[in-house]
């Protein structure tokens, strides 16, 4: 990866729908040199894949958005507690972390009896020894 993958890169996180003429014409490539990286991108494995990032305040269907730190049960392992909280309802993420947890959790729960029960399971099926919730209030729109 050299410094125009790089620069595409950046141009692509700040809009992934951008047209690779206008993509080229920032970098100083065609639109298909631009093109051709960007395959070439995704072929390798570094751009892995095109999202839309939703306004928890303005998705009102999810109900909450909810980040939890978790520490696992000494006699968990991070292949059984990934494998058990993917197969739960409203995550959307979980992400193996530094710092004192273990690994950061992002969900949604329809209410706060639904982030109660999420909790529950987390614990008793997971193998989740202590976790502390946040409940987003807004996001600021990514730059």
């Amino acid at each position: 990866m050299d410094r125009l993958d790089r620069e595409i890169l950046g141009v692509l996180q700040e809009d992934a729908r951008i047209s690779y003429r206008d993509l080229g014409a920032r970098v100083g490539l065609s639109a298909n040199a631009a093109a051709d990286r960007v395959r070439r991108l995704r072929r390798d494995g570094v751009i892995r894949g095109f999202t839309v990032i939703i306004d928890p305040a303005a998705d009102t269907r999810t109900g909450l958005v909810v980040f939890i730190d978790v520490t696992l049960r000494s006699d968990t392992t991070h292949e059984v507690f990934e494998r058990a909280v993917l197969t739960l309802p409203g995550i959307t993420e979980v992400v193996h972390v530094t710092g004192g947890h273990d690994y950061l959790v992002r969900a949604t729960a329809a209410d706060t009896a639904a982030l109660d029960g999420l909790l529950r399971r987390l614990k008793r099926e997971a193998g989740v020894a202590h976790s502390s919730t946040r409940v987003a209030l807004r996001a600021a729109p990514a730059r």
